[in-house]
């Protein structure tokens, strides 16, 4: 595809339209209410709640992609000035609110950018995108798949959103006497919420533009910004702190709860290849036999929970797919090459170190290689970058495929991690840029 044509998640480039995944900050960085560059297509979810964030935004602008459905498009080729035909789809990504993958085809061949998702094997919700996207692709090959990375990595193990929650849940019933706050974002963790709120049968307090974005999603019954009425807050990420809880529990009991992936990773041997995560200092796990995540305590008992600080519990809780969910999702479809779209993290590996194999070309496995610079010891992540075109439970859905055909693909900032808070936004943050990746 050639460079002047689509752009995806990026605002800067010239392109002749551009598309949105979903609305979390990381992937509209860039985009504003004055922003005007050209059409932009995103799902009827994001585009009722676009308003909202970018308030004065000329939504006349706006192109609606229904899910399940082929969009074609006409643009004009850049370099020879004729006239090309795209075709788009969007699925359901089960990532966030209005989140959608987006599968394009063309002259060009077939591409697949996944922007953040998770479909796990358990999720009805996610069968239906898998069957959506197998049936969309079942009589052609995937030549490139750009791919929700975050968690790329086999150290990252963690449960189902549902197990999780009602971890959750469990936290909540042990603690009767205490408040409770959950750090979340201004778009995500709606279910976690709603289980809350439903198995406990109260009301959860959020912050009035919270609560604005809970009613356009069409939840009215169960949040509230009256703090008399719940023990149980949903507060923002950004001020989710240890220094917070301390502060509260001066005037009276309170604990917090953040619902991450990120604390949740096996400990990695140190070899020539890899280097131990940041966060394997908090625990060593395995798997249960029925998937949960179990941490190894020295008087050999398990727990479901980590215990980050007197005040603090860390929930694997997360809206990115695990390590055994992407590999899942390669084995199903089976592209000819692999685009990681995160490359700001703690422990980045290129996708196709590990998924090279299952791809449809059967590449093997490349050389690891870290996008990084050295400071002393350390090691500094590459910035992320987004996608301007031209710049478990597989075994259902594993395609057998003929020949691959093979296309010519032509392709800032730094994140530190240095406390735990920053850590719970993910492996996208950037220093720069307001918190409010999901993880």
């Amino acid at each position: 595809m050639e460079k002047g044509l689509i752009s995806v998640d990026r605002w800067t480039e010239g392109s002749q339209v551009y598309f949105l995944t979903h609305l979390h900050s990381d992937h509209t960085h860039g985009l504003s209410s004055s922003w005007a560059k050209g059409p932009l297509f995103c799902s009827r979810l994001t585009a009722k709640l676009f308003g909202f964030k970018f308030p004065d935004f000329n939504l006349s602008l706006i192109r609606i992609l229904d899910i399940g459905s082929w969009h074609s498009l006409s643009l004009v080729s850049p370099s020879i000035g004729s006239q090309t035909t795209v075709q788009v789809m969007a699925i359901d990504a089960h990532h966030c609110p209005g989140a959608v993958m987006l599968l394009f085809r063309g002259e060009f061949g077939c591409l697949l950018y996944t922007g953040d998702f998770r479909w796990e094997a358990t999720s009805e919700r996610a069968n239906r995108g898998r069957d959506m996207l197998c049936n969309a692709i079942k009589d052609e090959a995937v030549d490139i798949v750009y791919l929700d990375n975050t968690y790329c990595n086999p150290s990252y193990t963690f449960p189902t959103r549902q197990i999780a929650a009602q971890q959750v849940v469990d936290i909540i019933v042990s603690h009767p006497e205490h408040d409770v706050i959950i750090g979340i974002d201004t778009l995500g963790k709606e279910d976690l919420l709603l289980h809350i709120s439903r198995v406990l049968q109260i009301k959860i307090w959020v912050w009035p533009e919270r609560l604005q974005t809970m009613h356009l999603l069409g939840f009215h019954d169960n949040f509230t910004t009256n703090t008399s009425l719940t023990r149980v807050r949903a507060v923002p990420r950004y001020s989710f702190s240890t220094e917070t809880l301390e502060g509260l529990n001066t005037m009276r009991p309170t604990i917090g709860i953040m619902p991450s992936g990120l604390p949740w990773v096996k400990h990695l041997q140190r070899d020539d290849n890899l280097f131990d995560s940041l966060l394997t200092r908090y625990n060593r796990r395995k798997m249960s036999t029925n998937g949960e995540v179990r941490t190894d305590q020295p008087d050999g008992k398990s727990r479901y929970v980590e215990k980050l600080h007197e005040y603090i519990y860390s929930v694997p809780y997360s809206d990115h797919s695990s390590f055994l969910e992407i590999e899942d999702f390669v084995k199903i479809v089976q592209p000819t090459n692999l685009k990681g779209i995160v490359s700001a993290s703690t422990c980045y590996i290129e996708p196709m170190y590990y998924f090279g194999c299952l791809c449809g070309a059967n590449q093997p496995a490349q050389r690891l290689h870290y996008k990084h610079k050295r400071k002393g010891r350390g090691r500094v992540a590459a910035g992320q970058t987004k996608s301007s075109f031209g710049s478990g439970n597989s075994a259902k859905y594993e395609r057998k495929r003929g020949s691959i055909v093979k296309i010519k693909f032509l392709g800032g900032h730094v994140s530190r991690v240095t406390a735990l808070r920053r850590m719970q936004h993910g492996a996208k943050i950037l220093e720069n840029e307001s918190p409010e990746n999901s993880c």
